[in-house]
């Protein structure tokens, strides 16, 4: 009986560790990290600060490279690629949301969300952003700038261009870290909702446990290692 060989895994690290240097000498911040997360899977990471929880999603993004171990995305050795082919490949596969929004102040909310599109040669850019605004809620903002908004809503500006290329894994940082708890509360549904809609891979790090609960799977992080892996709901 032929078994079909099981999908690559969205996200695989294998023994990561990061080491940076300080004044008083080099500073462990991951110590030896595996991890596999499936295509489609949400998972949150939870942990104090200082535990190295965005350190280990730059790593995971292709955003950081790792002192040793191997960072598989999609299937790609990240550390196999060169410099070039490696933005090109976040390009394709990896879509991030920050803590503070990282828009292009001189750019309009349409076109905030319509670069990585135009990156990708998408000769459609500025039509798929238009739906992509739309879908969270801000086709009537598409003309402002991100200085004229709120910031739920630059939030939400900030998460239409991360998901508009369809990348294979949405990385969120403290995505409702800088917002009060109702607009917050707005933002992770729709989160949540454009995961549903799309099938992305989700690798949400986070200090809200309720957040978190959201997630299909919690993982916690102390002092640069991974202590707990939970598996909430399938």
């Amino acid at each position: 009986m032929h078994v079909p060989a099981s999908p690559s895994p969205a996200v695989d690290l294998a023994a990561i560790t990061l080491t940076l240097p300080s004044a008083a000498g080099p500073v462990a911040i991951l110590k030896g990290i595996s991890l596999r997360i499936p295509a489609g899977q949400t998972v949150a990471l939870l942990g104090p600060s200082g535990s190295g929880k965005s350190s280990l999603l730059m790593v995971a993004s292709g955003l950081e490279a790792p002192t040793a171990g191997k960072v598989h995305l999609a299937g790609t050795e990240l550390g196999s690629l060169g410099e070039d082919e490696l933005a090109r490949f976040r390009g394709r596969h990896v879509g991030i949301v920050f803590q503070s929004f990282h828009l292009i102040p001189t750019m309009t909310a349409l076109e905030n969300v319509a670069v990585p599109l135009e990156l990708a040669g998408r000769r459609d850019a500025f039509t798929c952003a238009r739906r992509e605004l739309a879908a969270v809620g801000l086709a009537a903002r598409a003309t402002h700038y991100p200085g004229q908004l709120s910031g739920g809503e630059q939030q939400r500006i900030a998460l239409a261009r991360a998901i508009a290329p369809r990348p294979t894994v949405l990385f969120a940082d403290e995505p409702t870290g800088n917002l009060d708890a109702a607009t917050g509360e707005i933002v992770a549904n729709l989160l949540f909702d454009l995961h549903q809609q799309t099938r992305t891979t989700l690798f949400l790090v986070t200090h809200d446990g309720r957040l978190a609960e959201r997630c299909q799977r919690i993982l916690r992080l102390t002092d640069g290692a991974i202590v707990a892996d939970e598996t909430i709901r399938p």
